[in-house]
C-alpha cells in the first residue's frame, strides 16, 4: 500500500506540471479561439534563454530569471504585434497555421541565440526524499516534486485569481465568446492579446525551468507541449481549473498504469496511455470535464 501511495503522489505532483504547461494553451485558446501550437517552443525558448544568460553573462540565476522574464514579455508583445494583429478577424485556421510557422520560428531563434547543445539547469531545490515521509511511512517523495508543486499550484491560484477577478479578466471572456462583439463595446482586442500571451510567456518560463531542471534544458522540453493534449481534452479546452484537474487525473494514470499495467504488455506504456485515455474520454465527453457543451442541430 506504501509504494502505491509513492507511485500516486509522484503520479499527481507531475500532474500540477502537466497542468502549467495546459493552462498556457488554455490562456490563448481563450483569448483568441485558436490552440496554440507554439507554446512547447515558448518553454524550451525560455528555458534555454535562461540558462544562456547564465553561461553568458555569468550571473546567478536569481537575476538570470527576471532578466529572462522581461525577454518572454517581449516576446509575447512581439507576437501580438507582428503576427496576432494583422490576422484580426481571420478564420481560426488561418490563426492555428500561424503558430505552427511561429513554433518553428522559435525553435530556431532560440537555438540560434543560444546554441543546441543540453544545458543543466541547477535550481536551488534538493531532489532528495522528504526524510519524514520516508522515515515514518517509507514513502520516498521527491522535495523537487513537492516544491515544483507547490510553484505551479500559487501560480496556478494567481491565474486563476487574475482571470476571474479582474477587469483584464472579465475582457478576456468577453473576447474569448465574440471578437466582434468585444470590439462593438470598446474591449482593446490588441491589449487584451498581448496582456495574454505576456502571461503565456511567463507560464512557459516557470515550466520550463522546472523541467528543465529536472531533464535537462534541450530541445526535447518543446514535446511538453504533446503532454498537454491529453490535460486539455479531459479538462476541456477553455478552462484553468479543467487545466488543473486534467493535469492530476493524467499524471496519476500514467504513472500507475506504468506500475501496475505496464509489466502485464511488456512496459513502456507511460507515454502513450494519457493519449488512450484521452480518445476513450472523447468518446464521453468531447467537450472535456468543465468545457462548454456544444449542442448541434442537424
Amino acid at each position: 500500500m506504501n509504494f502505491f501511495f509513492e507511485v500516486l503522489i509522484g503520479g499527481l505532483l507531475s500532474g500540477v506540471m502537466y497542468a502549467l504547461v495546459a493552462i498556457g494553451f488554455v490562456l490563448i485558446y481563450k483569448a483568441s479561439g485558436v490552440f496554440n501550437f507554439a507554446q512547447g517552443a515558448m518553454v524550451f525558448f525560455a528555458a534555454l534563454t535562461c540558462v544562456g544568460i547564465i553561461d553568458k553573462f555569468g550571473v546567478s540565476i536569481w537575476l538570470a530569471i527576471p532578466m529572462t522574464i522581461v525577454v518572454m514579455i517581449a516576446l509575447g508583445l512581439a507576437i501580438e504585434r507582428v503576427v496576432l494583429r494583422p490576422l484580426v478577424n481571420q478564420p481560426e485556421i488561418t490563426l492555428f497555421m500561424a503558430t505552427i510557422g511561429l513554433a518553428f520560428f522559435i525553435e530556431g531563434l532560440a537555438q540560434l541565440l543560444w546554441g543546441s547543445q543540453v544545458h543543466k539547469l541547477d535550481l536551488p531545490i534538493e531532489d532528495v526524499p522528504i526524510p519524514y515521509l520516508l522515515d515514518n511511512y517509507n514513502i520516498i517523495v521527491s522535495q523537487f516534486d513537492v516544491t515544483a508543486a507547490a510553484i505551479c499550484a500559487l501560480l496556478v491560484t494567481a491565474l486563476a485569481l487574475l482571470f476571474s477577478k479582474t477587469k483584464v479578466g472579465r475582457a478576456l471572456r468577453a473576447v474569448a465568446d465574440d471578437h466582434q462583439a468585444a470590439l462593438a463595446v470598446g474591449i482593446p482586442l490588441q491589449q487584451i492579446w498581448a496582456v495574454v500571451w505576456s502571461v503565456a510567456g511567463l507560464v512557459a518560463l516557470v515550466a520550463g525551468l522546472l523541467w528543465g531542471a529536472r531533464n535537462g534544458v534541450q530541445f526535447a522540453l518543446t514535446f511538453i507541449a504533446l503532454k498537454a493534449l491529453p490535460v486539455l481534452i479531459l479538462g476541456g479546452f477553455t478552462s484553468v481549473p479543467g487545466a488543473i484537474v486534467g493535469g492530476l487525473i493524467i499524471g496519476a494514470s500514467e504513472k500507475l498504469a506504468e506500475v501496475y499495467i505496464g509489466p502485464m504488455v511488456g512496459g513502456g506504456i507511460e507515454g502513450w496511455f494519457p493519449y488512450v485515455l484521452a480518445l476513450l474520454f472523447l468518446l464521453v465527453r468531447p467537450e472535456g470535464l468543465f468545457g462548454e457543451k456544444i449542442i448541434r442541430r442537424i
